[in-house]
């Protein structure tokens, strides 16, 4: 179903309109190195905090602070590295928080925020586990993961999308996010840009960040099904841009990127020589058409250009294995596990044996995880016609995975006694809680203040109640305005 017609999201991120913007981590420094040195120190000793201000100055932090105890106390310096300050916190601790301490006092509350399947882990899956645990399996594998599990995985590459890797272009990590956030390091230098196109997984900015590089956020539209206009990126795009991030099927939204669209987006990329793509394809087996998906490491031209993440976590209902891979050139695979041998060494052995079982289970992961999709498709559409059939409110129908980005701006500015004013997506979720005892994730937490996320990875019985109290939450608001 195309989006209702409206103007362009409005993009969050600490930016006050939906155009591109680019974002500064907001300090600066100068960084030294020299050989290590030991020291010797006489029995009474005091040490002394070293002001460091000089080359570092940035608001809100505090450059010295002091612990002091006992006899013969020690100043310390407990600051903290710029890169954390320049992380952001999560934007949804509060409203998760809050929905905890309800669940603890015994109120009903009703979750959709948590992104992961409700199926359990198929049997064969969870046998293969078991039996690895019996059998002894449970020492180191080698950090880049057993040469069994690589070799599979690159016979699935090759079936699913028609790509030859050998096991030495596979790294397997302790979840795709780990695999991600390895891609960023070793590809981003300081002062690189990391161009995401939003809305967009809150993590992705945050690990631009931590490797002390800019997100450069590309906004997209609700109307355009939030794909984004290969014509922004290009305006996007300057000599310091070094890595794409490309989420398809797309969490929040959901969206799935078509051939022409990606083929699009690739003649942009060629003509930029220092730019790299990051495919992340995580919920691929979630796609409720699978001949629209395309793998952009298959298309013409981009294979050496394109870092390749996938989990086993959405598709085969595996998030507590905690196991992802990484596909793409042997230079940067290699690179990504030598930052991962110093970082956690291999992944579970259990979870390898497990993923193998996976693996065997036929293209796409074979019937059993045919009957998860068709599951959320069906709960996709309950959601798409219910909240289609509300006043004012937008909707762009996904087409994987099983979030729905629904844009409830319409409600934003009505008052509600008790409560005060719904001034945006935070606000709203805190009052769909107080009053619906439903949590959901605001979208200001993806780059995009219009819209909330709502996971159907829970029962159509579940979702129909949410949705009953949802509406007569939303009923009792006065719209400020009908879109």
């Amino acid at each position: 179903m195309a989006a209702s017609a409206g103007a362009p999201c409005a993009v969050s991120f600490s930016q006050p309109h939906a155009h591109l913007k680019q974002l500064s981590l907001g300090f600066s420094r100068s960084i030294s190195s020299s050989a290590s040195k030991f020291v010797s120190f006489p029995f009474n000793f005091s040490l002394r905090a070293v002001d460091n201000t000089k080359e570092f100055k940035s608001p809100g932090i505090t450059p010295i602070a002091k612990a002091r105890g006992g006899p013969g106390h020690m100043d310390i310096d407990l600051t903290l590295s710029p890169r954390v300050n320049a992380v952001q916190p999560s934007k949804t601790l509060a409203i998760i928080d809050q929905a905890t301490a309800l669940l603890k006092a015994g109120v009903p509350v009703i979750s959709l925020a948590i992104g992961e399947p409700d199926f359990d882990t198929p049997s064969v899956i969870a046998d293969a586990g078991f039996n690895a645990i019996r059998e002894g399996y449970t020492r180191y594998t080698p950090n880049a993961g057993t040469v069994e599990l690589r070799t599979a995985i690159c016979q699935r590459l090759k079936e699913e999308n028609g790509i030859s890797y050998t096991p030495d272009q596979i790294l397997v990590s302790n979840g795709a996010k780990q695999s991600i956030f390895q891609a960023v390091l070793v590809v981003c230098s300081p002062g690189d840009e990391v161009i995401i196109p939003t809305p967009c997984w809150v993590s992705y900015p945050e690990m631009a960040r931590l490797a002390e590089a800019t997100p450069v956020i590309v906004p997209t539209s609700i109307s355009e099904n939030f794909l984004m206009d290969h014509k922004l990126l290009d305006a996007a795009l300057t000599e310091k841009s070094r890595l794409l991030i490309l989420c398809s099927p797309s969490n929040p939204s959901g969206s799935v990127y078509p051939k022409k669209l990606l083929e699009e987006i690739a003649k942009t990329v060629a003509k930029h020589p220092r730019l790299l793509v990051l495919s992340d394809e995580t919920y691929k087996h979630i796609t409720y058409a699978p001949a629209t998906h395309t793998s952009f490491a298959s298309l013409p031209g981009m294979w050496e250009r394109t870092l390749t993440v996938n989990g086993f976590s959405k598709a085969f209902a595996m998030t507590g294995w905690r196991l992802g891979y990484l596909s793409g050139p042997g230079h940067f695979v290699s690179a990504c596990a030598k930052i991962q041998s110093q970082l956690t060494s291999g992944a579970s052995s259990v979870a390898q044996k497990a993923a193998f079982a996976a693996l065997s289970m036929g293209n796409a992961g074979g019937e059993t995880i045919a009957t998860m999709v068709k599951a959320f498709r069906e709960r996709r559409d309950f959601l798409v016609k219910s909240f289609g059939e509300l006043e004012g409110v937008k909707i762009s129908e996904p087409q994987g995975a099983f979030h729905i980005f629904i844009d409830f701006s319409c409600y934003y500015g009505a008052e509600v006694e008790g409560f005060g004013v719904i001034n945006g997506s935070e606000s709203l979720c805190h009052y769909l809680l107080d009053s619906a005892r439903v949590v959901l994730v605001p979208g200001v937490a993806f780059g995009d203040d219009t819209c909330v996320r709502i996971s159907y990875a829970a029962s159509l019985e579940t979702l129909r109640e949410a949705f009953g109290r949802i509406k007569k939450a939303l009923v009792a608001l006065r719209p400020a305005a009908t879109v």
